[in-house]
This record gives structure tokens, C-alpha cells and sequence, in this order.
């Protein structure tokens, strides 16, 4: 018997010998009580309707120890409401004492360390899709939405809250509109509903319907019941929020005819329709994203393309089923244009370049999603971008323009079919069109995940052909294939995972997705196993082991191959800490040459690390993580080191600093090109340091301040130049090379947000941004000295002011009947 085949038959065996034997679970109800009275959203509880609502006690734990019941003196008490408009939940979370209430003022949609009591509704009781409605004991709220993604945090609704301190605990209201949850229109309605607590300075999590975290797949299965919901329908779903901004930029251009500041005024809309009760529509018309956070810029030395986060609401808002299979990558809308190098290659003699802008404009967006009743969920998003040029002048003054970008329709469709056990297929398709002569592009994929009945065992994969139309030739589509397959244990104290992706030499999902190759055939073997039952000096550990093998697709060639152990634990005075070893045997990096038909053999290395993040619910929290790495020639070592400070003032104020260090000694990587044919590698020195400083000051529930200050700093001094043989390895090269590849790279930003949420889903955005980007050769600086120059350097600064008004159709409809 082979080697892998004893592997898995091991793996096998212990699975079964390990299985968890799930008893019959109770599902908890609580029926569904309609009222007729008026209840004002104080956070009090004195109004006279909750006396009739039936009251949601008996929490468990959920974490650490799970199956614990909540102390007496620690209660939660839940009571639920409806009527014809709205959901009403109010709740009593005693403390037996209130200074173990952890409450800090960190803006919507912000969690932090805060002490919070969050219900979540499964509308349609399929155990996959969800909606969530948090509130801290301050009164903040967040909210997020269910599926089999996970949670989506970036999801937003209108609902009202407030809560109020007691001298026992603290007490909260909330009312959820109908128009801020989609439901069915049946006439008696069940719905699935969990209810959670975080008591954080204990580090206790509690769960009304228990919730066994050794049970794999959705949680949404061990949800409780809502029963008995009575004649209420689906509202009509319509708001609008437009949006004004202004904006004054500087930047000391210093140029005859090039103006230092400008400014300019923008208007537009968002708009969010209920088509029906499944299904909604979101457009945003003439967008403005100019408030955002600026980018964590870094020096990039791979020769795959930065990946960048997601800032822009409307591209992170309600996108779980947009995500199935990884194929968007929402930063292509409204991303570099795709000629944008190519400008100076047409560039005539005595013309120079007038202006070259780095994006292309997005001119509106459109996005409708949603599930039926049979728990099939559609979506549907497009994006236009509008044509963009660079500007040319000559010596006579006369300008003419360069296309850069085409005008580009980007789309997707979804198809996601719920099934029984937390299981479901996917279809989705995304397509890029573009004007004039350049290629489209489209690729489609169709994934499974299904479960067994106990959540145990999973079986999943995704299948998926890319096309390229006109990227060879006009007429000629380019067509690729793709796999990935997935077969493991999923509940339970051991789990285990075996997996495959192959992509063939013509597979490419770039065009909306983020993509940096394809040609492979990779397999994977992940093992865990988890001790949850906390014992005297922790509550929980994990550990899990990974094997990856990585070949060429064509021709089948040795690409690399990884292990790796990681084991992290919560100890019992909610410190965490973990560490992790790595070995990688010498690998053939094809990549890293920048040439096709080359490749690198990267010397083996092995490494390691520790980490420990300490209680975040006290004043002052430390995460400290260290890295090490080592080659097997030229003494190449590295290490990685991350600090994060955290000190809360009080409910108001909260400093921070995340500090991460890298140092690269004797570092081997790709130079330059030397000649028609040499590849020039180089051994070097590269340090990076990143300092994040960001400060918060809430002065209510309702508004607060953010300062945010990065500065990034890498330098690269090469000792030692070789050239690269055609066996991959690399000859030294005496007497080095005449050009100059140091790097000194710099980036430092600010961004400083005034926000006043001054009615309900109405903000005021005051933002002041200030950037700075430098790059140089001088290598020889010191950290002080150079970011005294980088501060010293020409600055882009911008103000901003935004204000976004939300109108809600039912309400203007009431106040003019």
C-alpha cells in the first residue's frame, strides 16, 4: 500500500473513531405576540406592551464552556413584540456588578471590547441566510447579515435603539422596521431566532438556543423558533439618499497654467428599492467615493500585483452572493486603466503628458439580490465606467487626447440554490465588455457545498471555464479551465480536509477578478484537532497541521511544497497565544524571473513564529507576534515583528499604535534585465518599518472623531549581483552591475473623519486627507532623518465635507396623509 493511501486510511479511522454523537437537540420556541399599544425606543422599559411579551431567558454559553448555564445574578431577559410595522425587542442584561459592563463609544457598525446583546432572525427558517441587530450598552448599534459566506459585516439597515445603565446591568429597546428585513408573504410565519451576549470582561458569550461549536456548518441550524408570526407583509421597500459633497485639494504643482488648488462640488444618489419581498434594488447614481481611506501603499517587489481592501460601501454592502467561487475583485471597477503604461510609447517628438489620471470614472452601479421562499438566491450586479484619456500637449500648445480605458459594462450573475443541511450549489457568471478594439471577457463556475445530515462530513468544489474574446486576435476566444475539490470532517474535535485546484495554461478570471496565475495543479492535506472543553490553565486550544505540493499544469514540473504546524489557545485570563513552524524544501519558482520559460530555484528554508494578544477588554491590550526565517545558502535570514498598544482612556478616548518591522538580510530576488537576455538576480538588505497611529474620540452615539497617520518605509541596498542560468540557479557576477536598483520608498497618509449621524440614516462626513509618496536611491538615512525628508516633501491635501439624507417612502407617505 502506497504511503498517501496509509495516510488517508489513518485519517479515516481516527475520523470515526472521533465522531461526536449528536443527541436529539430541543429546539427552543417563543411564540410570536402581537401588540396593539405604543412603545417609545428609550432603552427604560417602562412602556405597558412589554408586560404582555413573553420573555426569552435561560441563555447557555456558548464560549468558552459551552453548555454552562448563565449565573442567576447575570441573567438576560429578551421580550418580543410586533405589530403591523415593525419588530420591538427589549432586554434586561443584569450584572451583578455594573463595573464589569464593558462600554466604549465606537461609532455604528463598530464592535470593539463593548458588552453587546445582538437577535438574529432566519426570516425564511432555511438554517443558511440570516439578519442581525446588535446593541452595546451604550446604545450603539451594528448589524450584519447570515449566510453560508459567513457574516457580512459591511451590511447596513435603519432600525432604531437605545439603552440606558442600570444600577444591575443595563437595559435596551430596539425597533426593527419591516422595511429593514426581507420575510415571506405567507399568512402564519415561523421564523428561526437566536439571541447572543457578550459579557467581555468575563470572556463569556451566551446564546439563548444553544449553540455547540463542535457542531460543523452554518450555526443558523441550532436556531430556535419565532412561531406563530400573524397577517404581517412585506412593506414597500423604497428610500432614496442623495448626497452633496464639496472638496478643496492642494498639491504645490508649482507649473505655469497647472493651478495648486481646486475645487469642485458633487451631487448624487443612492437608491434602494424593494422589487418584492425577496428581492432588492441598489443603485448608486454618479458616486462619490472620495472620502474612503487611502490605501495601504507598500513597495512591491513580486511580480503578482498588490492586493488592495475594499473601502467603498457600495462594493462591500450586501456582496455575500457576488463572492461565490472568488472570482470579483471589486477594485477593477474604477481601477487603473489598462493602457495607462502605454501613453509614452505614443507620444510624438516635443509632445509631453499633460495629465494621465491613475483611475477610470465610474459612472453609476446597480446591484439586485436576493432569496425566494425555496431558498434560491439571485443576484445581479452591473457597473459602467466611462472612457478615459490622457492629455498631450506639444510645443505649440495644441492638445490632443489617448484613450486609456475603453467605456467597460462589468456584470455578474448568481445563482445560489439553498438545500437541506446547511448545503447548496452555486451557478455564477461574470462578463466585462469594453467599447473599440480591446477584448471582453467572461467566466462562469459552478460550485457545490454539501454536508450530511449532522454537519459532519462535507463534500465541495467549484468548476469553472474562463474566455478570452479577442485577446489573441480579433474573432479569437481564448478559452481555460478550472477545478477545485474539497472532501472533509467538519464537526467534532478532529477535522480534517483534502483539496486540488488546477487551473490550465489559458485559465484567466483577472479581467473582475483578482488573479496572479495560472498553469498549476496543487494538493492539499489540512488536519485539526481542538480541545473545547476548558481545563485549569486554558479554554480552549487548537491545533492544525498543513501539507501543500504544488506541480506545473503544462508541463507537470516541480513547483514547491509546504509544511507547516500551527497551534494557538485562549488561556484563562483571555490571553491568546500560538506559535508556528514552516518548512520549504528548495522550490522552482517560474515567476520570479519576470520571463517566460525561466525559472529560479529559491533555496529551502524553514521558519517560525510566537504570537500572544492579551485581554482586550481591559484599559491596555498588547498583540506581539515575532517571525523567523531561514535559508539554506547565502546566510539569508529574516524576521518579521509586530507590535499593537491599545489604551482606552475612558468610554470616549481611545490610542493606538501598530508598529510592524521586517528585516530581510542577504535576501535573494529579482533585479533588473540586463542586455537583450540577462536576468539580473540580487543578494540584499531590505528593511521595512510601518508605523499606524490612530486615535478615537466619541463624543456621543452619534458622532464621533477618527485620526488615522501611516507611514511606510522600505529600503532596499543590494550587496551582491548574480546573473540567472538556465539550470535556474545563479553565478555571481565579480564586479556587480552599472545600474543603480536601490530602492527608498516612502508613503504617509492621513485621514481625519468627523462624522454626526444627526438623523436616522443621515450623516455628516467632514474629512481632511493629506498624503505624501517619495522615492529615491539614497538608501543610507536613517528612520529619523528620513521621515523628517518625507515630511519635508511635496503634499496632497484635500477637505471635505459630504452630506448623505435618508428618506424613507412609507415615512414621507404618513406625514402627508
Amino acid at each position: 500500500m502506497r504511503p498517501l493511501s496509509l495516510v488517508l486510511l489513518l485519517i479515516l479511522s481516527t475520523a470515526f473513531t472521533l465522531r461526536a454523537q449528536n443527541s436529539t437537540r430541543v429546539v427552543k420556541k417563543i411564540e410570536a405576540t402581537r401588540t396593539t399599544q405604543k412603545i417609545v425606543i428609550d432603552g427604560n422599559l417602562k412602556d405597558s406592551a412589554w408586560l404582555s411579551a413573553p420573555i426569552a431567558t435561560d441563555f447557555v454559553e456558548w464560549r468558552p464552556t459551552f453548555g454552562n448555564k448563565e449565573d442567576e445574578k447575570n441573567r438576560t431577559e429578551i421580550r418580543i413584540l410586533y405589530d403591523n410595522d415593525a419588530i420591538y425587542i427589549a432586554g434586561y442584561a443584569h450584572e451583578a456588578s455594573p463595573d464589569s459592563i464593558t462600554k466604549e463609544l465606537v461609532g455604528r457598525d463598530v464592535v470593539g471590547v463593548n458588552d453587546f446583546v445582538g437577535v438574529i432572525f432566519d426570516t425564511y427558517n432555511d438554517k443558511i441566510n440570516g439578519f442581525g441587530y446588535y446593541v452595546t450598552a451604550l446604545g450603539e448599534q451594528f448589524d450584519a447579515k447570515y449566510s453560508s459566506n459567513g457574516e457580512d459585516g459591511s451590511w447596513n439597515s435603519v432600525f432604531e435603539s437605545n439603552a440606558q445603565l442600570q444600577s444591575d446591568g443595563w437595559t435596551f429597546e430596539m425597533k426593527i422596521p419591516y422595511g429593514a428585513i426581507r420575510f415571506g408573504n405567507t399568512k402564519v410565519q415561523d421564523w428561526g431566532i437566536n439571541i447572543t451576549r457578550r459579557r467581555s470582561k468575563s470572556g463569556k458569550q451566551l446564546m439563548w438556543s444553544p449553540t455547540d461549536p463542535a457542531i460543523g456548518g452554518n450555526f443558523l441550524a441550532q436556531f430556535g423558533i419565532w412561531t406563530g408570526i400573524k397577517d404581517i407583509k412585506p412593506p414597500i421597500r423604497l428610500s432614496f439618499s442623495p448626497y452633496l459633497s464639496t472638496y478643496a485639494n492642494h498639491f504645490p504643482y508649482n507649473t505655469p497654467g497647472v493651478k495648486n488648488t481646486t475645487t469642485s462640488i458633487n451631487g448624487g444618489m443612492d437608491v434602494k428599492y424593494g422589487i418584492n419581498q425577496a428581492f432588492t434594488l441598489d443603485m448608486t447614481l454618479v458616486p462619490d467615493f472620495g472620502q474612503v481611506q487611502s490605501d495601504n501603499q507598500v513597495l512591491n517587489l513580486t511580480p503578482f500585483e498588490v492586493q488592495f481592501n475594499e473601502n467603498r460601501t457600495f462594493f462591500t454592502e450586501g456582496t455575500e452572493l457576488f463572492g461565490k467561487g472568488n472570482l470579483f475583485y471589486s477594485r477593477r471597477i474604477g481601477g487603473t486603466p489598462m493602457h495607462l503604461g502605454s501613453v509614452n510609447g505614443q507620444l510624438k517628438p516635443g509632445e509631453t503628458i499633460l495629465n494621465n489620471p491613475l483611475e477610470t470614472r465610474l459612472l453609476n452601479a446597480s446591484k439586485i439580490s436576493g432569496r425566494t421562499s425555496s431558498g434560491l438566491g439571485i443576484g445581479v450586479f452591473n457597473a459602467v465606467t466611462k472612457a478615459q484619456y490622457a492629455t498631450i500637449e506639444n510645443g505649440d500648445k495644441e492638445t490632443r487626447r489617448i484613450e486609456t480605458n475603453p467605456l467597460t459594462n462589468y456584470n455578474i450573475l448568481v445563482f445560489d440554490q439553498s438545500l437541506k443541511n446547511n448545503s447548496s450549489v452555486s451557478l455564477i457568471n461574470t462578463n466585462v465588455t469594453r467599447s473599440g478594439n480591446d477584448y471582453d471577457a467572461n467566466v462562469t463556475a459552478a460550485l457545490w457545498d454539501i454536508y450530511d445530515k449532522k454537519n459532519t462530513w462535507n463534500v465541495n468544489g467549484q468548476v469553472g471555464v474562463s474566455q478570452l474574446i479577442g485577446y489573441e486576435a480579433p474573432g479569437k476566444t481564448l478559452t481555460g479551465y478550472n477545478h477545485t475539490l474539497g472532501f472533509g470532517k467538519t464537526s467534532g474535535r478532529f477535522n480534517f480536509n483534502i483539496w486540488q485546484e488546477l487551473a490550465d495554461n489559458k485559465y484567466n478570471h483577472n479581467d473582475m477578478g483578482y488573479f496572479t496565475n495560472n498553469n498549476y495543479f496543487n494538493n492539499g492535506l489540512w488536519v485539526g484537532y481542538r480541545w473545547l472543553q476548558p481545563k485549569k490553565w486554558y479554554n480552549r486550544i487548537n491545533a492544525n497541521m498543513n501539507l501543500n505540493y504544488s506541480m506545473r499544469y503544462k508541463p507537470m514540473d516541480y513547483q514547491r511544497f509546504n509544511f507547516n504546524i500551527n497551534v494557538n489557545s485562549q488561556l484563562k485570563n483571555l490571553w491568546w497565544v500560538g506559535f508556528n513552524i514552516n518548512i520549504n524544501p528548495e522550490q522552482n519558482d517560474f515567476f520570479e524571473p519576470r520571463v517566460n520559460g525561466k525559472v529560479f530555484k529559491r533555496p529551502g528554508s524553514w521558519s517560525s513564529g510566537f504570537w500572544f494578544e492579551t485581554n482586550n477588554a481591559k484599559k491596555y491590550s498588547t498583540v506581539v507576534e515575532f517571525f523567523n526565517r531561514t535559508f539554506n545558502q547565502y546566510g539569508s535570514n529574516g524576521q518579521d515583528i509586530f507590535l499593537r498598544h491599545n489604551y482606552r482612556f475612558n468610554k470616549k478616548l481611545t490610542l493606538s499604535v501598530n508598529t510592524f518591522l521586517q528585516f530581510f538580510h542577504n535576501n535573494l530576488g529579482y533585479a533588473t534585465m540586463y542586455g537583450q537576455d540577462s536576468i539580473i538576480f540580487a543578494l540584499r538588505k531590505r528593511n521595512t518599518v510601518e508605523n499606524v497611529f490612530n486615535v478615537k474620540y466619541n463624543f456621543n452615539n452619534k458622532m464621533g472623531l477618527t485620526f488615522r497617520a501611516r507611514h511606510y518605509w522600505s529600503k532596499v541596498a543590494n550587496k551582491g549581483f548574480f546573473k540567472l542560468r538556465e539550470d535556474g540557479y545563479l553565478n555571481h557576477i565579480p564586479g556587480g552591475i552599472s545600474n543603480n536598483v536601490d530602492f527608498n520608498v516612502n508613503y504617509f497618509n492621513i485621514d481625519m473623519v468627523y462624522t454626526w449621524q444627526f438623523a436616522l440614516g443621515s450623516f455628516i462626513n467632514v474629512v481632511w486627507k493629506d498624503a505624501i509618496s517619495s522615492f529615491n536611491r539614497n538608501v543610507n538615512t536613517n528612520y529619523f532623518k528620513n521621515f523628517g525628508n518625507t515630511l519635508r516633501s511635496d503634499q496632497q491635501n484635500s477637505i471635505s465635507i459630504r452630506v448623505i439624507y435618508f428618506l424613507d417612502y412609507l415615512n414621507l407617505k404618513k406625514k402627508r396623509s
